[in-house]
């Protein structure tokens, strides 16, 4: 093609663009998705003329172009139209929207690394309660039990902070990377945007080949980072490999382990997608080759979170207070506690027990655990028992400690050692979403477990859990969801520790990393990170026959103190709602604690 041909059919594609653009000065249209694609194809094939004229003897670059603006149409689908308020509104996040009551270092990945229902406004009166997780996410300050709905609600999907694009050097393959740039923009550009793109080409129209065509490009809007992951994941749900590699390479210039909280959360899921394409499976954690902790390290870890994350100590809270109303006319106490950790939660118990006005009951707790939490102790569970032992003997309180060193899923009824005369009490803190359930497993560790747990006639049964929806969930959908609840975790995290702290660093990828991956990159038995919502919780309780236990004001205040005690951030919010206790991070419900019998 000669020059003067080149040139006429750059004012050729100038003219189609200026019939779209009076379209966009229209307020209704400019929002439409579809005018919008139109434009940026449109300056797309401009910007192809003029490179081409540069690149005649290579045909590479014009086959390349072709190949980017043909990919583009895929993404122009209903999961990607860009609405007013609500991206991806058939998805949407799985967990609840509530208005709760107010009471930096290079990026490495780990392979380079050394509810049911909208909650309402509640009044400063409701009664409150909640509660702990895995040694793989910050809710439990021990090991996680590796054993192996609600229809999903449209929710308002928490936004993180702003984040900036990936920077693009000049490698030589700058055409490449602009019109990834382009398309990508279609996930979010605004039409006022593309009124200024357009403004700034046309007053240099006369530079056919010049470089002002990519000043152009750079007013385009920087990429938005939970957009890309969406993106990504959506093209990895399916199938469509080609276009995931590429994205992946797109999120590798925006995330850091050291940046915004969105930024923080990008790195280990992207992870999770990789790991997603190789298939890792089982091996997972040997493919991510991050080196495991010392124990002593991992207790540091674990204690960072512990600190600055009020996710433990809610739960600790919310469980006790509920204890000790049911069993202050008790004489003897059995305490099955499925994930007994360091124990620390009985240790706040035996203190408000031994100031009862009839004096102290006897105390006897059955503690399960497994190797992860051997390994996080640095020692066995006579090493809770001697603690607790010590500390009930300070404050004259008659104690026994029995280890199980188990499995949750594993425990039978000879493991727990009932004696006739002792009032049960059995508390589940962000362990039973571990069990497999019948999607994953006849056997049906989950509900067997209850049904076992119920033959007890337990004076009291407390559950904790993750506000979330991840058992089922395709994994589209799964991911998105773990996105809307881990921006929210991240974000209550950075308000409480510099983003360049190493030791916050260390903590996020050893005690939450894992879990997200797990959740993005398995399925089946291996994975084992299966939350579910309160309403689901509540309906598999009642078809085990258990009742829900009313929450008194009690409870609400005790974690209303707890975080003011702590002095955790304003953001947290406390609301009981439908008989259980949900604490949340702003909008977002995080965590529901409840009662049973």
């Amino acid at each position: 093609m000669s020059n003067i041909e080149a040139t006429h059919k750059h004012f050729d594609f100038k003219e189609e663009c200026c019939t779209h653009h009076s379209v966009l000065k229209n307020k209704k249209a400019n929002k439409n998705p579809k005018v919008i694609f139109v434009i940026l194809k449109c300056i797309a094939k401009v910007l192809r003329m003029q490179t081409s004229q540069k690149h005649q003897a290579t045909g590479g670059i014009h086959g390349l172009y072709q190949q980017h603006v043909q990919d583009i149409n895929p993404y122009y689908s209903p999961h990607f139209q860009i609405l007013e308020n609500n991206m991806f509104p058939d998805t949407g996040s799985q967990g609840k929207s509530l208005s709760f009551e107010t009471c930096n270092e290079q990026y490495f990945t780990l392979d380079s690394s050394p509810a049911t229902a909208d909650f309402l406004t509640c009044d400063s009166h409701s009664p409150s309660a909640v509660s702990v997780l895995s040694h793989r996410s910050p809710f439990s300050p021990q090991g996680s039990h590796s054993c192996s709905s609600d229809p999903h609600h449209s929710s308002e999907i928490y936004s993180g902070s702003p984040i900036s694009g990936c920077s693009v050097t000049d490698d030589g393959n700058e055409l490449k990377h602009k019109l990834r740039e382009l398309e990508i923009s279609l996930l979010g550009i605004e039409s006022d945007i593309v009124d200024s793109c357009y403004c700034s080409y046309k007053t240099e129209a006369h530079q056919a080949t010049s470089l002002a065509s990519w000043k152009m490009m750079d007013t385009l809007p920087k990429l938005d980072l939970k957009q890309v992951l969406m993106a990504c994941a959506y093209a990895v749900s399916e199938s469509n490999l080609s276009k995931a590699v590429e994205l992946m390479d797109i999120m590798g210039d925006m995330v850091s382990v050291s940046g915004e909280p969105i930024q923080r959360l990008g790195a280990y899921m992207l992870e999770g997608l990789r790991a997603k394409l190789e298939k890792s499976g089982t091996s997972i954690y040997k493919a991510l080759k991050c080196n495991e902790p010392t124990s002593s390290e991992l207790m540091s870890f674990m204690s960072i979170l512990f600190q600055i994350c009020p996710y433990w100590r809610f739960a600790y809270a919310s469980a006790n207070a509920v204890i000790k109303e049911a069993v202050q006319n008790e004489h003897r106490i059995h305490i099955i506690d499925f994930q007994i950790a360091q124990g620390t939660q009985w240790m706040s118990l035996m203190e408000d027990l031994a100031r009862l006005p009839g004096g102290p009951p006897f105390i006897r707790v059955t503690g399960v655990d497994d190797s992860q939490s051997f390994h996080a102790r640095g020692g066995g569970l006579n090493l809770v028992g001697q603690r607790l032992a010590k500390h009930a003997e300070s404050l004259n309180v008659p104690f026994e400690f029995h280890g199980a060193a188990m499995c949750s899923s594993e425990v039978v009824l000879e493991t727990l050692r009932i004696r006739p005369g002792e009032a049960i009490v059995v508390n589940f803190p962000y362990v039973l979403h571990h069990m497999p359930d019948e999607s994953v497993s006849t056997e049906n560790h989950r509900d067997r477990l209850l049904r076992l747990v119920k033959s007890l006639s337990p004076k009291v049964m407390t559950l904790v859990e993750q506000e979330s929806n991840t058992n089922t969930s395709p994994f589209y959908t799964r991911f998105v969801e773990t996105m809307d609840y881990y921006t929210a975790m991240f974000e209550s995290i950075d308000v409480a520790c510099p983003r360049n702290d190493k030791q916050r660093i260390s903590a996020e990828q050893h005690c939450v990393a894992r879990d997200i991956v797990n959740m993005i990159a398995c399925e089946g038995p291996e994975r084992v990170e299966r939350h579910e919502l309160f309403g689901k919780w509540r309906s598999r309780l009642m078809m085990a026959g258990f009742t829900p236990c009313p929450l008194s004001s009690s409870v609400t205040v005790a974690v209303k103190n707890m975080l003011r005690e702590y002095k955790y951030n304003q953001n947290y919010r406390v609301v009981e709602k439908d008989g259980a206790l949900y604490l949340g991070w702003k909008n977002r419900a995080m965590s529901t604690s409840s009662a049973w019998r």
